[in-house]
């Protein structure tokens, strides 16, 4: 599954992120930290802008959106992400660099099949590992030059490492999920939110199996982790975290009312035309109907009587509260869900944790999977052969025409939501009824 993924992956290489140009976004602006880090460690940009280090992987100039703190030059994407990129840049620059995150981003999917693996059997796991990672999603930013996937796959290996611990609570099980989770603030403090119910469930877990001090110890790296961190940005960015170099306030919104106006970016953030995920990897919907069979699973108390259920229980529930977490960063916490980078970016940290529950809808409904999966496989196929630019794509795939079904504005989001849901709720009675009539 890894090798098929990253020579998907790889083959990607040849599509401009836009314009003609290899990166956009943030992504320049990473590399040019990375670029910074790998040349002695200097934490001044001003010295990679002057040179016009951007040259080596791209003619268009960056302008920086940081500003100066102590006599540095430094920017709001923090010194985590261009770490763990400065050793790949210096020894084989940008191609490098992008080459080992398509091999994390194929890893992040692989440790999906694993995680869905404690939900739902074989070969139910490995198809929706698939599908998800083949998806115009997982393909835009595999090669991408942000911290997406990366976090994708530490969420997806702490999520694991809780599982573990709840069937055997060994000491390196333990403490090596409570490291990958002391790892994510580095990469974008915003993770911090999905990552606390996997932080909350491990110690918990831990504890339980009367491992109390190994419980303990896994919050305390966590923690002394996070202490490091925001002293470190207390020095160099003067705040907790890099965001402290952006003009208030972080998030574009000042008050109750301005986050309230945001409620709508909860279901445009999945339909939205423009913006939205279904719109690009309609099989993503069979989670919302894994999320359905859990609720109807523990309302119907299966668990008391098949142990098997109740660990496919955890692992969902697991699964749903990561992607919940980060569903509700990208609403809430976002400025704008629209920009120079592929629709739906903001939720990609969770998509290989979304694994899970499209597996399980993917099980109870295979019929719907093929067409979701197949509509999917033509997205990805179309913007692959079309190679104008992820970020984001012009491009009509996979609907042609009908694209325009699609909503567009929050209004007209919410219209569709309601509809969509009283759709799926007199389906799933009626598919209820016949069973019953069968019996």
């Amino acid at each position: 599954m890894w090798a098929a993924l990253f020579a998907a992956y790889a083959a990607t290489l040849g599509i401009d992120a836009a314009g003609g140009s290899n990166y956009a976004g943030d992504e320049p602006h990473m590399l040019l930290s990375a670029a910074s880090l790998s040349d002695g460690l200097d934490l001044d940009l001003a010295d990679a802008y002057a040179d016009g280090v951007y040259r080596e992987w791209d003619g268009r100039p960056v302008r920086t959106d940081g500003r100066i703190v102590g006599g540095r030059l430094v920017e709001p994407h923090g010194i985590g992400f261009p770490l763990l990129l400065a050793p790949g840049y210096a020894l084989g620059g940008a191609t490098l660099v992008v080459l080992a995150l398509a091999a994390v981003a194929a890893l992040a999917f692989v440790l999906a099949a694993a995680l869905a693996r404690h939900v739902v059997p074989e070969p139910w796991a490995t198809w929706a590992a698939l599908l998800a990672g083949l998806s115009p999603p997982a393909l835009a930013h595999a090669t991408a030059v942000v911290p997406a996937l990366t976090a994708g796959a530490l969420l997806t290996g702490a999520a694991l490492c809780a599982l573990a611990v709840r069937e055997r609570p060994l000491m390196r099980t333990a403490f090596g999920g409570g490291a990958l989770l002391a790892v994510l603030p580095w990469l974008d403090p915003w993770l911090l939110v999905p990552a606390a119910p996997v932080a909350a469930l491990l110690a918990r877990w831990t504890a339980r199996r009367g491992r109390s001090l190994v419980a303990f110890g896994t919050l305390e790296v966590q923690l002394a982790s996070l202490v490091f961190y925001v002293s470190l940005n207390e020095r160099l960015y003067g705040g907790f975290t890099p965001l402290s170099v952006v003009d208030p306030p972080v998030t574009g919104a000042g008050s109750v009312a301005d986050y309230a106006e945001r409620v709508p970016r909860l279901v445009g953030l999945w339909i939205d035309r423009d913006v939205g995920l279904l719109r690009w990897a309609p099989v993503l919907a069979l989670a919302f109907l894994g999320t359905w069979l859990l609720w109807r699973s523990r309302r119907e108390r299966l668990a008391r009587l098949v142990a098997e259920r109740r660990d496919a229980e955890h692992a969902a529930f697991l699964a749903l509260a990561l992607c919940a977490g980060q569903a509700g960063v990208a609403a809430f916490a976002t400025p704008s869900l629209a920009g120079p980078w592929f629709p739906g970016t903001q939720l990609v940290a969770a998509l290989p944790c979304a694994v899970p529950l499209v597996a399980w809808g993917l099980r109870w409904s295979p019929r719907a999977g093929l067409v979701l999966g197949a509509l999917t496989a033509l997205a990805s196929g179309w913007l692959v052969a079309a190679g104008g630019g992820w970020a984001p794509p012009s491009s009509d795939a996979p609907w042609g025409p009908l694209v325009a079904a699609f909503p567009a504005g929050p209004g007209w989001t919410w219209v569709v939501a309601v509809a969509l849901a009283v759709a799926a709720v007199i389906g799933f009675a009626w598919r209820r009824r016949r069973r019953e009539l069968r019996l």
